[in-house]
């Protein structure tokens, strides 16, 4: 097999499981809870789990990757993301579970910087908007229809489907990614960088704690209150000494580039923004029409179907309009969008709710995917694990953010005191995250107008091709 055409396949397969498994399991919290006689907010502790164990494995990523190489720990991550996932099936307790996720969520913190890695490696610049159709499949449709099919299963079948589905397509995908595969490594000069590690890993890990369980537990619960700002602590120690290190573990200077910085900002805000309004719109839903937490799941089921579509827009006109002209308008657009979601009578139209969140994943997308592929254009083919690293981890981050912003200006406006059937407090919010996508116009303004160039051509053979002549 064509070893671009290998790369696709086991990368689609895997940031799929892992896309699906962030979201999957929320509807069958509740029968876990009672399965295992442990109260919903100890079961919690699964979802959460996993977001922190996926964000201590981000800063190593892109490391472990130029070190090793990109197949070796992409494969090895995606075997024990699969086995994690048998044994979070097989689970007989709630302390077994917890712990599979764990393992689950440090593989799955691994697969998405090195497979996103691999594909960049594999296609130069001019051909990434051709990748969107293939990246806007596992990050969007894939945790937006996790709900949904998290229903379903525990409904109809039982919880432990929820993870035995990927069971087989993991197998499948690191049997194909053994033969399909290129190795790749790169040099990494100087040894591992320890205080990096030691700084960035626990920083990364207390801040998704916090924001994880501060909404939920309250942000002056002890626990809270001590991950938060210890995390804060660390993550700017960990930065002051990112920037001095001669080989630092996460390289942060790359960020003096200013297309890529402004895409990694994007990221941040328009991460924040989207997971914040899939959080609370819901909410709104549930409030404004007394809907089930399933048919309220099935409400932002459009915007996934509106990044597919996007995929194939901004396909199509980034090579014409650029980066900078594509992005502001789609953003601005964006903007209204989700302001719009807030209107009073909004969400009492099944109707028009389809139709807008259908217009956040086609705007947004839209935006998302063009700064993505351009924000890349000019990083270095050996600096991509660890510039995929740093944007996977801000994005990551994002959208943590995103969520606790959304349920602490829902909680500080009354929808956690009682007043859970008044939308008030959950228009607020979504108000909020509109405002977080228009702060991405200030970092797309900074985009080139230009489309990424395809390379002159050379007559001069290829080295593989030489070598298959």
């Amino acid at each position: 097999m064509n070893p671009r055409i290998a790369v696709v396949i086991v990368y689609t397969a895997a940031m799929c499981m892992n896309g699906l498994d962030s979201t999957i399991v929320g509807p069958a919290l509740l029968t876990i809870a009672r399965d295992f006689g442990e109260p919903v907010s100890a079961a919690n502790t699964v979802e959460v789990a996993f977001l922190v164990a996926l964000a201590v494995a981000l800063p190593v990523a892109g490391w472990l990757g130029d070190r090793f190489g990109t197949k070796r720990v992409f494969l090895g991550a995606l075997a024990v993301f699969t086995a994690a996932s048998a044994a979070c099936g097989l689970s007989q307790g709630l302390t077994t579970l917890v712990l599979a996720r764990v393992v689950q969520g440090v593989a799955g913190g691994l697969l998405t910087p090195v497979g996103m890695t691999l594909l960049f490696r594999a296609f130069p610049p001019h051909e990434r908007m051709k990748l969107s159709k293939v990246l806007i499949v596992p990050t969007a449709l894939m945790p937006a229809l996790g709900p949904p099919l998290g229903g379903f299963l525990t409904e109809h079948f039982s919880w432990h489907w929820l993870f035995f589905v990927n069971v087989p397509i993991g197998a499948a995908a690191v049997l194909l990614g053994t033969v399909g595969l290129r190795e790749e490594k790169e040099d990494v000069e100087g040894g591992f960088d320890l205080t990096g590690f030691l700084l960035a890993t626990p920083a990364l890990g207390l801040l998704t704690y916090a924001l994880g369980f501060g909404p939920s537990h309250g942000w002056t619960s002890p626990s809270v209150a001590v991950a938060g700002p210890l995390g804060l602590i660390l993550l700017v120690a960990g930065c002051v000494h990112l920037l001095r290190a001669k080989n630092p573990l996460l390289e942060l200077r790359l960020l003096a580039d200013k297309v890529f910085a402004s895409a990694t900002v994007l990221a941040l805000v328009t991460s924040a923004g989207l997971m914040g309004v899939l959080f609370a719109f819901p909410l709104l839903y549930q409030a404004a029409l007394g809907a089930s937490a399933l048919d309220a799941g099935l409400s932002v089921f459009p915007e996934a179907l509106g990044l597919m579509l996007a995929s194939q827009v901004a396909d199509r006109l980034m090579p014409k309009l650029g980066p900078r002209l594509l992005a502001v308008p789609a953003l601005l657009l964006a903007t209204g969008v989700f302001a719009a979601l807030a209107v009073p009578g909004v969400a009492e139209n099944a109707w028009a709710v389809r139709a807008l969140m259908f217009c956040v994943g086609l705007v947004l997308g839209t935006a998302v995917l063009t700064v993505q592929i351009a924000g890349f254009a000019d990083v270095p083919p050996p600096a991509m694990g660890q510039a995929m690293g740093l944007f996977t981890i801000v994005r990551t981050l994002g959208g943590a953010l995103g969520i606790a912003a959304t349920a602490a200006v829902i909680a500080a406006s009354g929808g956690a005191h009682g007043q859970e059937t008044d939308p008030g407090p959950y228009r607020a919010a979504i108000l909020v995250t509109a405002g977080l996508v228009a702060l991405g116009m200030f970092a797309a303004l900074r985009m080139p107008k230009e489309a990424p160039a395809p390379p002159p051509f050379d007559d001069e053979p290829r080295e593989e091709e030489a070598v298959a002549a």
